[in-house]
């Protein structure tokens, strides 16, 4: 039986399973990946590679509804996300087309002695790219986009719930005329992916999921010497100072955490408020919160669809459950019907608590009490992880002094949701290593190779 099998969060259906790769299919994989960075990935021009990336990315919007009703039903993303999910991949793959020669132009060093210096951008090879099913097509884009753009070829392994989706977008890239080997979706099991990070052709892993799943491969690709970026966890403060319009900054503070259903690595899950602001805040908060819309994801007017599958959901009930339990307060929600799942307001945590230092995967935030900056800005650190942060604030010098301040990889300033090709994601401390998307993700797996010439 495989594990890879599209099962709609919201019915509960099997709507069709796939089998695992044999050995044989993961050989001829790794084989014609190989054979394709020696050819295409060392010899192809700039220019090439970015004609393919335009077709790709033109591809994204001319199969755009169909892409999105796949992962309504793979895992419940709501209608309208899906749609958008969809534009922001293609948006992703075509800044690479667009910036190519910026990415792969030499840079020159400046030398003492006579002569010149340069450092060459040229790619390493085949890498394998380990991708979750929270986005399908937004995480997928900004590995692959950069690394094709670079000369990279991509082995895929999608989410076992993602097995739909994966082979659409590998048709993608072969209808847009990347050669055979180029980007290659595969349906390996934990186990192969270990043994293709472990072979010789490849060069580098690249995950975005959990911790665990990021330590797994980090572990595999440190025994056998491999690059590894690990885009992981996140559990992003929201942190309110002062504001001319509370009302405002909660609306902001909703659609930060209920995005994508909650189910968003860099959606703010901890909101720290000053005192002066905080009963305002909480109140106008859980009224939005408990206000959501919970229901089909086909419809436009749902806000929340079903989280990811009925595990994830009794996961994320049992964090809230043992949460009241040891002292919290569950000021709204808090209640599972099958995957579907009430927005929730959590107050009165505390360090002792396990959610003080777990990350809410779904429409959950825990809401705190701080005297000032110095103390929002000392819980806002007080956590594992350190991917995204979001800082509300009228005085535009409090805003550089706490941004410079808060140990994270991304600072949002009075706005959010505002990603963009251009610029970089990625974390710190226990959410991974590396960066994507911008001109950074381009770097992340090059050899940057020093020609000095006398």
């Amino acid at each position: 039986m495989s594990d890879y099998a599209v099962i709609d969060p919201a019915t509960g259906e099997t709507h069709a399973t796939y089998p695992t790769a044999t050995a044989d299919e993961v050989e001829r994989a790794l084989a014609t990946a190989d054979e394709a960075a020696r050819g295409w990935g060392r010899t192809s021009a700039p220019a090439e590679r970015a004609d393919l990336l335009r077709r790709a990315a033109q591809l994204h919007r001319e199969r755009r509804d169909e892409l999105a009703k796949i992962i309504v039903r793979e895992m419940g993303k709501q209608i309208d996300g899906a749609l958008g999910e969809v534009d922001f991949a293609a948006d992703i793959t075509e800044y690479y087309a667009d910036h190519i020669e910026e990415i792969t132009a030499d840079a020159p060093v400046p030398i003492d002695g006579d002569g010149t210096a340069v450092i060459r951008k040229a790619p390493l090879g085949v890498l394998l790219g380990v991708m979750p099913w929270n986005f399908p097509y937004y995480q997928v884009a900004r590995f692959a986009a950069p690394n094709l753009a670079v000369g990279n070829t991509i082995l895929l392994k999608h989410a076992p719930q993602c097995p739909e989706s994966a082979a659409a977008i590998e048709a993608i890239y072969r209808d847009a005329g990347f050669p055979e080997g180029a980007y290659t979706n595969v349906y390996l099991t934990n186990g192969q992916a270990a043994d293709v990070i472990a072979d010789p052709r490849v060069q580098g892993a690249s995950v975005t999921g959990s911790e665990r799943a990021g330590a797994a491969v980090a572990e595999v690709a440190g025994r056998n010497l491999k690059k590894v970026a690990l885009e992981l966890g996140g559990s992003d403060p929201f942190i309110v100072l002062s504001a001319d319009d509370i009302d405002a900054v909660a609306q902001a503070a909703v659609d930060a955490r209920l995005d994508n259903t909650g189910q968003s690595c860099n959606g703010a899950k901890r909101f720290i408020v000053v005192d002066g602001l905080y009963d305002a805040f909480l109140e106008a908060f859980t009224a939005k919160m408990a206000a959501a819309s919970v229901g089909d994801p086909w419809s436009s007017d749902t806000v929340l669809g079903p989280l990811s599958s009925v595990a994830a959901a009794e996961r994320l009930e049992k964090q809230i459950r043992d949460a009241a339990a040891q002292g919290a307060t569950i000021v709204t929600g808090g209640t599972r019907d099958g995957a579907f799942f009430t927005p929730t307001v959590l107050t009165g945590v505390t360090p002792e608590m396990d959610v003080y230092r777990e990350e809410l995967f779904g429409p959950a935030g825990v809401v705190y009490r701080v005297a000032d900056e110095d103390e929002a800005v000392r819980v806002a650190n007080d956590t594992p992880f350190g991917l995204g942060s979001y800082v509300y604030t009228t005085d535009p010098e409090q805003a550089k002094r706490v941004a410079d301040r808060i140990e994270a990889g991304m600072v949002y300033v009075n706005l959010v949701l505002a990603d963009e090709p251009g610029l970089p994601f990625g974390g710190i401390k226990r959410s991974g290593t590396g960066r994507e998307l911008g001109l950074l993700a381009a770097d992340e797996f090059v050899n940057k190779k020093l020609i000095r010439i006398g």
